[in-house]
């Protein structure tokens, strides 16, 4: 009773190798990479929405471009909505100030806007997903590092036990469990990982559909705009060769 009562944890970690010592400080450390992970990019994504749907309301009820424009400029982009209008804005003005000086900025005011608001999709895209593959990799590889070291420690707890000559359940029992230790550290590193995983990728493809939805509305506000502008020019009576 006085050697059943003294394994657990503690020991099994005393009399680990250095095999299980390293493998033990990997799975830390995948967790610490896990939990900080999920606990930063879940604070960005609650924070990003606010932020998101705050300029949502303020841009569609706006009273023109130059409102937008002016909000942007003194406060600043602080999440993807007002960065694609931001951007998309810049671009629109560019394309009318000095047109297609340069390659990229070849074809139609249209064709430019689709370019850049397509180039600023994938930027968003790209920033939403940072820090995605090092989770899943986590979620995927602990387990079996953990059962690795569930095998390393039951193989060397066999090795003792055969070397000892001794093959009472009470003196293989105890080793073979606590060489299961590893295996459930792995679990535990790996099940928040999965879990975060999936949570935060189901987020990011509901923020970027809203995106989407948005970045098509607002291709089409801009390019109508100067449509319905031209519009007026003409009820006001103003010759044709002056509207473009």
């Amino acid at each position: 009773m006085g050697d059943a009562s003294s394994l657990g944890f503690g020991h099994f970690i005393a009399q680990s190798d250095l095999v299980a010592k390293v493998l033990l400080g990997v799975l830390a450390v995948m967790s610490a990479i896990s939990w900080y992970l999920i606990i930063y990019k879940g604070i960005s994504q609650v924070v990003r929405q606010g932020r998101s749907k705050k300029f949502l309301n303020f841009f569609w009820s706006a009273t023109s471009l130059e409102a937008v424009q002016n909000e942007l400029t003194v406060h600043g982009v602080r999440e993807p909505f007002g960065h694609l209008t931001a951007h998309s804005l810049h671009a629109q003005a560019h394309h009318a100030k000095f047109g297609a000086a340069k390659l990229e900025e070849a074809g139609s005011e249209q064709e430019f806007l689709t370019r850049t608001i397509k180039k600023v999709l994938d930027e968003e895209t790209t920033a939403l997903e940072n820090g995605l593959t090092m989770l899943a990799t986590i979620g995927a590889t602990a387990p079996f590092v953990g059962l690795f070291g569930t095998v390393w420690g039951v193989y060397h707890a066999l090795v003792a036990i055969g070397m000892s000559g001794s093959g009472m359940l009470d003196k293989v029992a105890g080793p073979v469990g606590e060489a299961l230790i590893m295996t459930g550290i792995g679990l535990a590193v790996a099940l928040p990982a999965v879990m975060g995983y999936n949570w935060l990728t189901r987020s990011n493809r509901v923020l970027t559909a809203k995106l989407d939805a948005f970045a098509f509305e607002l291709l089409t506000f801009l390019s109508m705009g100067r449509a319905l502008q031209a519009g007026r020019a003409r009820t006001a009576g103003a010759p044709l060769a002056a509207v473009s």
